[in-house]
């Protein structure tokens, strides 16, 4: 690895774990469009001294607005940073940190609200959204060549596995010009899945607790543990994917899907507790190092040049369907009577259909300039 690029995977490790542990971290997006300034940390101070419930809905939604640049952006620093080897350990890195913020959360808030009110949480968190920010502006540049400190045989290293149609600075391109195929493929693989990811994470405490019996402490500890084993399946399925999956990153993919899908339907049919901790600890793992080696595929193919736009409109696949996935198991449930059998049923049947998505997209994905993009 290029003596540049630690600096900047300690940075993207950084950011997006003060954004887990605040959900505010500005972070990557600040390098969306030429330091471009982002609105998630404003936002969040905000909240607090919203006074009415019109006033919160209209400040969570403009934080929401801003913070959605992140991904996009996180995934475009990446592609200019790093090269296609390592350019799934690299985003696996970062998702694995955002995980590890969001699981270490409510230690944090729970102490500040106990102590000053569930006002100062927001204000508090404030701190480290900017901190994050400055650190970023100050650090991170758009590109390796702005750099001095970066040798020419270092940019080489990085940018050497580039095709020549994915060179940086070339004529703007618009959504319309990037929706090929496989970009659709991409968008609605994830869509797809993340409604079982978000079903089974939203929907697992209330499961445990009407269908298994489980007290409130016992369920806090067991839904705890598909997260904890989730940021090592996310980092280790970046991992896997560069160091093993490179020539055909879909297998991972699929073999994840499979193993996903299988465990979900094991926690359903568990008979002993512990069968069922197993289970459902194992699918929360395999469900993560999808996420991980999922997004190794379009960061591997899609040029640098339209690697935010693209994977902004296939993260928008992904948000989609964590929006309506606790919507459509909600709805269920009620149509069965409270018998979370159907939900499951309904969860596997979202994971295979994403995978017969993935197993349309070929042995080996195009990359994007090859399709037209």
């Amino acid at each position: 690895m290029a003596r540049s690029r630690p600096i900047v995977v300690i940075s993207i490790w950084v950011a997006p774990f003060a954004r887990g542990c605040s959900t505010t971290s500005t972070s990557l997006a600040l390098r969306c469009r030429e330091r471009e300034p982002s609105t998630p940390s404003a936002f969040t101070a905000v909240t607090g001294a919203a006074t009415t419930l019109m006033q919160l809905l209209v400040v969570r939604l403009l934080f929401g607005v801003g913070e959605g640049a992140f991904p996009a952006a996180s995934f475009k620093t990446i592609a200019a940073w790093f090269p296609k080897k390592e350019r799934a350990t690299a985003s696996a890195v970062m998702l694995t940190a955002n995980t590890l913020g969001a699981a270490l959360s409510p230690l944090i808030v729970v102490g500040i609200m106990a102590t000053w009110g569930w006002r100062a949480v927001f204000f508090v968190l404030l701190i480290p959204g900017i901190l994050v920010s400055i650190l970023f502006w100050l650090v991170v540049k758009d590109r390796p060549s702005e750099v001095r400190s970066v040798t020419e045989q270092e940019l080489n290293e990085i940018e050497g596995d580039d095709a020549p149609g994915e060179v940086e600075g070339a004529q703007r391109r618009t959504l319309k010009d990037i929706l090929t195929p496989e970009i659709w493929k991409y968008f609605f693989a994830f869509f797809i899945f993340d409604i079982a990811y978000w079903g089974f994470t939203s929907w697992l405490p209330t499961y445990l607790v009407q269908a298994r019996g489980f007290s409130m402490v016992e369920m806090g500890a067991a839904a705890s543990l598909p997260f904890i084993v989730g940021a090592v399946g996310r980092v280790g399925g970046g991992w896997l994917s560069d160091r093993f999956f490179k020539d055909n990153r879909r297998i991972l993919v699929i073999g994840t899907q499979v193993c996903s899908a299988l465990f979900l339907y094991l926690t359903f049919v568990a008979t002993s507790t512990w069968a069922l901790i197993l289970c459902q600890t194992a699918a929360g793992f395999f469900l993560s190092v999808f996420l991980s080696s999922f997004w190794a595929l379009p960061m591997s193919t899609i040029p640098k040049r339209d690697m935010g736009l693209a994977t902004g409109f296939i993260n928008t696949g992904g948000q989609i369907g964590g929006l309506i996935s606790p919507l459509c198991i909600g709805a269920l449930l009620q149509v069965a009577d409270g018998d979370f059998g159907t939900t499951f049923i309904f969860l596997v049947a979202c994971i295979l259909v994403s995978l017969v998505i993935v197993l349309m997209m070929g042995k080996r994905p195009r990359a994007a300039a090859e399709v037209g993009v």
